[in-house]
């Protein structure tokens, strides 16, 4: 679960030309998938980063995963997120000297609190095969697959070490519509397997059908949408 009570956060002192974010009570279940929605400027990314813990909020209190986060130092929540979130980036953000199958994997050589065994492998593997980048594309390089190939393998990162949390920044916008369909099918699919609780930023319409709910953080946003802010 991930829940947010009376937290504040803003930058520019909130005042005029600043901005500012008051979320009175928020409550996302586990297993939940929910897409945040508004227009450049409202505050989707700062919700989002809260959630992760990269922002910590002026005051309230923000908890994930019955952990709280609020109040706790950058190392703290550094440690937590490595161990409980998975990140899918709008940019793929996959290292091109990796091939797929070491993008994959790579949760395991960042965080030392797991062990890369054959199992880990294997389930990796299985997961890859299970978004349709199986067989001989896990062993080429990102520059080698489609735009829609480089974003489930991805999500497969984010996935692969099974975290309570997956949080999406716009994962489709730079796919065209055909692929944007298939990866969000892929990744409906891959989280409800793995019970995790899925949170997404995006702008595309088309896309909301599939999530449980729609958050507009407009409702969240105290004053007008500043183009500084996302």
């Amino acid at each position: 679960m991930i829940e947010l009570d009376d937290v504040r956060f803003n930058y520019g002192g909130g005042g005029e030309g600043g901005f500012a974010l008051h979320v009175p009570s928020l409550r996302i279940e586990r297993g939940e998938s929910v897409a945040l929605v508004g227009p450049s400027g409202s505050g989707k990314t700062t919700l989002l980063h809260l959630i992760a813990g990269i922002l910590t909020p002026r005051s309230g209190r923000l908890a994930v995963d019955g952990e709280v986060l609020s109040g706790r130092s950058d190392a703290e929540r550094r440690r937590f997120r490595i161990a409980r979130i998975g990140f899918v980036f709008q940019d793929f953000e996959l290292l091109e000297y990796l091939t797929a199958r070491e993008n994959i994997l790579l949760p395991y050589r960042i965080n030392r609190s797991l062990r890369m065994t054959r199992q880990a492998r294997e389930e990796a593997a299985a997961l890859a095969a299970s978004a349709g980048i199986g067989g001989e594309k896990l062993d080429r390089h990102p520059h080698t697959l489609s735009q829609g190939e480089r974003q489930r393998v991805a999500i497969c990162r984010a996935l692969v070490t099974e975290p309570s949390v997956i949080l999406a920044d716009e994962p489709t916008s730079n796919l065209d519509p055909d692929n944007a369909g298939a990866t969000m099918r892929s990744m409906f699919s891959l989280v409800q397997r793995k019970g995790a609780t899925l949170v997404m930023l995006t702008h595309d319409e088309s896309l909301l059908d599939g999530f449980d709910r729609v958050l507009r953080v407009t409702d969240f946003l105290v004053g007008e949408p500043v183009g500084a802010a996302r």
